[in-house]
């Protein structure tokens, strides 16, 4: 059967479901890995992680259903939150790929500012202290602090940033493209008769 039927657009669907489910799996295990190899010792940020991979998981399940049974209304309220996920995503994509050095710079210091937690976990990890200037009698996670030849941890995190950045953008560019594409493809599989019903039913 063409690509343009009814049975390619289910099954286009179920993948494109599928692979969501897989990545809020994913999202799910990074999270549970972190905490347990001691990466990440906020809770905040974990939950975030954790919440984000559960609200596409439920995303990816309501999906799932709405394609294997061509239900309607699952699929319509599927496609009304898809478009909304892809408006915030591509939002923030475009800005992480259009922040400067200056607006990555100051944004990193408000978030040291604002996360205690996060930032034991950056000291530990970065091996540094501090955030501009290292004052050797404040608290510090990292093993440096044991010599007094610390590093401030803002050129080590500015070194980085760019780079993240640039990789979260790109790849939430990218699954943002294919949720425009779940909503296309959600749209056309809605208005399509499946071909084993019965032809005067309504569709």
């Amino acid at each position: 059967m063409a690509c343009g039927g009814f049975a390619c657009s289910k099954n286009c669907l179920c993948a494109l479901n599928l692979l969501y489910t897989l990545v809020s799996l994913l999202l799910i295990g990074i999270a549970a890995w972190g905490i347990g190899f001691g990466l990440i010792s906020s809770f905040r940020v974990v939950g975030v992680v954790i919440a984000v991979g559960v609200f596409l998981f439920f995303i990816a399940l309501v999906g799932l259903i709405g394609a294997v049974k061509h239900h309607q209304v699952l699929l319509f309220f599927y496609m009304i939150i898809l478009l909304l996920v892809f408006i915030v995503q591509f939002s923030v994509s475009c800005a992480c790929l259009a922040l400067n050095e200056e607006q990555q710079s100051e944004l990193l210091e408000v978030g040291w500012s604002n996360t205690n937690s996060a930032r034991t976990d950056i000291e530990r990890n970065l091996n540094c202290c501090g955030f501009r200037v290292f004052y050797p009698n404040e608290t510090c996670a990292a093993d440096c602090l044991r010599t007094l030849h610390c590093r401030p941890c803002a050129p080590i995190m500015e070194e980085y940033s760019g780079m993240v950045l640039r990789f979260v953008g790109g790849i939430g560019l990218f699954f943002s493209f294919t949720e425009i594409l779940g909503v296309w493809l959600t749209y056309r599989y809605r208005n399509q008769k499946d071909p084993r019903a019965n032809p005067s039913a309504f569709i």
